[in-house]
């Protein structure tokens, strides 16, 4: 079996331990409060951030410099026989192109995969695409594979805070005025890698009424939702128990929002991500076919 390095970034949401066990890098993120720079879930915690978010009207965040990719891909090309570089949406983020530009300039093949997303998906993908590999999937099978993981992701948000989204350039100042006025929650989604408005809703329990009624559609074809927030557990287990109600049988996780996201829709912001038809489901419906084939 070909051995295969994973290139991703901090917005991937994988645990340090699991990482180190399955030839998982990690390239942090920035994250700006005030006149100070922190690399993402190495000198500080998603916590730790919202806390900063607070005291300080500067707040932001950066792609990873270059340089980083470059060392590590000239750590890397002499240790596996393939790299599979994954990261978080290129319309948001120059992460992705900067890694493969590190890539070329280290003189090493590297499989790009633009996730088209971040947190709970991009997780998925990775941890899928090792268990693919495991099961004796080539590097390019595997691409394959998880490019089709992306067209049957979806995202979704409801953002706290508007100032932060129009801070950021995603919301006008007319629209920020008026949703003030009205009281008006959007119901944001991620598209190609862009965060789209889905809808524009009055008040919030409409608001995670609609996006219930979202997931209700694609049910049947999931095995498990995250629920992310930015430092808001009181409204992710509200929002866990609604959809525990709607379909019983889901896995449901709760997870810390990513800083990089929490910047841009506000400290109390709720998410729900799933991926239709997941592979592991797929693998082992096709494993059970060939075996009673065989039989």
């Amino acid at each position: 079996m070909r051995t295969i390095a994973w290139v991703t970034d901090s917005t991937a949401m994988i645990d340090p331990v699991f990482a180190s066990e399955n030839h998982i890098y990690i390239v942090p993120l920035c994250l700006i409060a005030g006149d100070e720079v922190y690399r993402e879930n190495i000198d500080i915690t998603a916590e730790q951030f919202y806390e900063k978010m607070r005291i300080h009207d500067r707040v932001g965040s950066s792609q990873p410099p270059i340089g980083e990719f470059i060392e590590l891909y000239e750590q890397l090309k002499d240790q596996y026989d393939d790299i599979i570089a994954i990261h978080c949406s290129s319309e948001l983020s120059g992460t992705y192109n900067s890694s493969l530009q590190a890539a070329e300039m280290a003189e090493v093949r590297v499989i790009g995969i633009d996730s088209k997303v971040g947190a709970f998906p991009l997780r998925e993908m990775v941890m899928q695409g090792i268990e693919m590999q495991q099961q004796g999937m080539a590097a390019g099978e595997i691409k394959e594979q998880i490019d089709g993981m992306i067209q049957e992701m979806s995202f979704y948000m409801i953002p706290a805070s508007l100032s932060q989204l129009h801070r950021s350039g995603r919301v006008s100042g007319t629209q920020l005025m008026i949703s003030q006025l009205l009281s008006i929650h959007l119901l944001l989604r991620f598209e190609e890698g862009k965060v789209i408005v889905e809808d524009k809703i009055r008040t919030m329990k409409k608001a995670k009424l609609r996006l219930l009624d979202i997931l209700k559609k694609d049910v049947e074809h999931i095995r498990d939702v995250c629920i992310m927030h930015a430092n808001n557990l009181e409204g992710a287990f509200k929002l866990k128990e609604e959809i525990a109600h709607l379909a019983p049988r889901l896995q449901i996780e709760i997870a810390s929002f990513i800083p990089v996201a929490g910047i841009h829709a506000g400290e109390g912001t709720l998410a729900l991500a799933w991926i239709k038809n997941n592979w592991s489901a797929i693998q082992r419906n096709t494993l059970s076919a060939a075996a009673h084939t065989t039989a």
